[in-house]
Order: structure tokens, then C-alpha cells, then sequence
């Protein structure tokens, strides 16, 4: 941050999670800073074809950004690489993509979270290496929920108190946690295998009854946070995978 202008800052981590159009040349960016959180900026003539923004911001692109001003809304001063791209190819990029969602609408802006960025950084990473694409995004989803303070109980009973046995079924009940089976109520929560529960709790995703559970819980735990927003990229992998 600039000594004489504490509304300046320079050289800031981030990364592009979406831009929209706005006004006649400019573009509004919500970006993802490892310092300062999610925060919008006015990149303004960025749309012009001689604009050195243009082919900077990139979403999965490491860039060093630098701002001004006190509203909600900054300037953008300057942006430049500042690592590798992250090459995301056909559902992978979708899947990226579907990060970049989850952050924009879960987490609010100007709230940092330094430990959540590197996360981030990793999971693009392993999104571009890994082909078990399901296992990365159950794992990020997780450590998103966990960073921004829900709860999310897999080791033990939430009503007893006792480890969870992986032979029993439970019923995970939000805002509460897994619950053996029949002590819930009908209808109140998502019913899964205690082995699915501690194998997220191990982030060890290789089983497929794991993976099809984990995924039905984590939909539903991401939607009831989620409130009115849609996820559209969500979505648009559904369509995809249907192809």
C-alpha cells in the first residue's frame, strides 16, 4: 500500500473469477486476492483492441493487481501475469469454472482468506493434473464450507457424541450434522454410510458409493447455503455429461 494514499494498493495476488461488460469500453472484475478476499474493479478501456488489459485478464490466470479508491466499487491500475496459466480443457474447465461460481456467491467481498487462496491455487493445479475431476472438486468443496465458518461434521454421532461406525447408516442433518438412521425424523436430512462419512472425513474419495454420496451431501449442504442463488455452471455440467 502506497505510504501517502492508503486507498491505493499495488501489486496485490489474485485471480479473475468473472467479468461482465460495462459502460462502453470498460469491464467489472471480480477477482479473488490472496490479501484482501473477493473484491470489483473497474478496468476501464479494457475492451479497446489496443487495451494492454485485454489478454491479462484471464480467469485461472496467477496476476498481480494493483487498485484505487474507497468504494465497493475500485479502479483498476494495472494487471500483470504473475505465474503459469492453468491450462482447463472441455469439463475440467467447466469444472474450474464451477470454483469460480462457488466463490463469487458464497463468499462476501472484502473478507480475506489467505489460507482459502492457496486452496484455490492447489485445486486448479490438480484439476489440470488429475482425471478423477470428482474427487478435487469434493474435497474444495469441503475446505470452501470449513474456511467460511459452516461446520461440516463427519467424524462423530451429532447427537451422541460417539464415532461414527462404518457399518451403520446415518442421516446427516443440516446444521446439526450425521445422526444414526431413524433417530432424524423422515425427510430430514441425506442419508449415507458411515464408512462415506469417514472417508470424507479422510478426503479419501476412491469408492464409488463414497463418491455418489459424498457428491448428494455436499449438493445439498452448497444449496442450503447457497439460498436463492443457482448454480449455473452446475448445470451446465449436467448437460454436458448427458451428451
Amino acid at each position: 500500500m502506497s505510504s501517502r494514499d492508503q486507498a491505493r494498493w499495488d501489486a496485490q495476488a489474485g485471480f479473475v473469477l468473472h467479468s461482465y461488460p460495462f459502460r462502453e469500453t470498460s469491464l467489472v472484475v471480480e477477482a479473488f486476492t490472496r490479501d484482501h478476499g473477493r473484491i470489483a474493479l473497474v478496468a476501464r478501456g479494457a475492451r479497446r483492441p489496443r487495451s494492454s488489459l485485454r489478454g491479462v485478464l484471464l480467469s485461472f490466470q496467477p496476476l498481480l493487481l494493483s487498485w484505487a479508491g474507497r468504494s465497493e466499487l475500485r479502479t483498476l491500475t494495472r494487471a500483470e501475469w504473475h505465474g503459469p496459466y492453468t491450462a482447463l480443457r472441455g469439463e475440467t474447465l467447466m469444472c474450474g469454472f464451477y470454483l469460480n461460481e462457488l466463490l463469487l456467491k458464497l463468499l462476501p467481498r472484502d473478507d480475506p482468506h489467505e489460507e482459502l487462496y492457496g486452496i484455490y491455487q492447489a485445486t486448479l493445479a490438480a484439476l489440470a493434473a488429475d482425471p478423477e475431476r470428482e474427487s478435487v472438486l469434493r474435497r474444495f468443496e469441503l475446505q470452501l464450507l470449513r474456511e467460511l465458518g459452516y461446520a461440516v461434521v463427519l467424524d462423530r454421532d451429532a447427537e451422541t457424541g460417539t464415532a461414527i461406525l462404518p457399518g451403520r447408516l446415518y442421516v446427516y442433518v443440516i446444521e446439526r450434522g450425521p445422526v444414526a438412521a431413524g433417530s432424524a425424523g423422515p425427510g430430514k436430512g441425506v442419508e449415507l454410510a458411515g464408512q462415506t462419512l469417514l472417508d470424507m472425513h479422510s478426503s479419501r474419495f476412491e469408492s464409488a458409493v463414497t463418491q455418489q454420496q459424498s457428491k448428494a451431501l455436499m449438493r445439498t449442504l452448497i444449496n442450503h447455503y447457497l439460498g436463492k442463488h443457482v448454480l449455473h455452471t452446475r448445470q451446465m455440467l449436467r448437460e454436458l455429461q448427458d451428451l
